[in-house]
């Protein structure tokens, strides 16, 4: 008995030492994060080869370091595109959290260039740890599955007051 109260005194530890961990962030840097995505999406033909839509996309980051931020966090994503026979392009925002429930606010646009989607983004704001976080990025997905599946990774470069 002494021993299961000893683990659970360090489990408690442990966890309080990681959420304090987790509050802080460096000034400026770098957040690489891998994102599992399902993609939600309505398209409407408007002329021969040429198609519009828009839609959404939820899931989960995890920071490619293992730990840290936006590390398990949750991301929503709402966009829209047009397909034509000379390529695509994509416009929207999504929004990035982290099990703190702080957020991260960008804004998005890339095209599909046949390799898969990609694109730059514009960080533009955030709560918690992320408030007046601002900065730059780049992103790339791929599909991988029938049904809506998506793989990206994501690049942040931010800075904070």
């Amino acid at each position: 008995m002494k021993l299961a109260n000893q683990l659970a005194l360090a489990s408690v530890v442990a966890a309080l030492c990681t959420a304090a961990m987790a509050q802080e962030l460096p000034k400026s840097g770098t957040i690489n994060v891998h994102i599992g995505l399902k993609i939600s999406a309505e398209a409407m033909d408007m002329a021969e080869k040429r198609v519009q839509g828009h839609g959404s996309s939820l899931g989960v980051s995890f920071n490619d370091r293992g730990a840290g931020p936006l590390h398990e966090g949750p991301v929503a994503c709402f966009w829209s595109f047009f397909v034509s026979d000379k390529g695509s392009k994509t416009k929207g925002y999504c929004t990035y959290g982290d099990p703190d429930n702080d957020r991260m606010f960008l804004d998005f646009s890339g095209g599909d260039p046949g390799s898969g989607p990609r694109g730059v983004l514009e960080l533009v704001g955030g709560t918690g740890k992320y408030t007046s976080i601002q900065g730059d990025g780049q992103w790339k997905c791929r599909n991988v599955g029938p049904n809506g599946q998506e793989v990206c990774t994501v690049q942040f470069n931010y800075r904070l007051p």
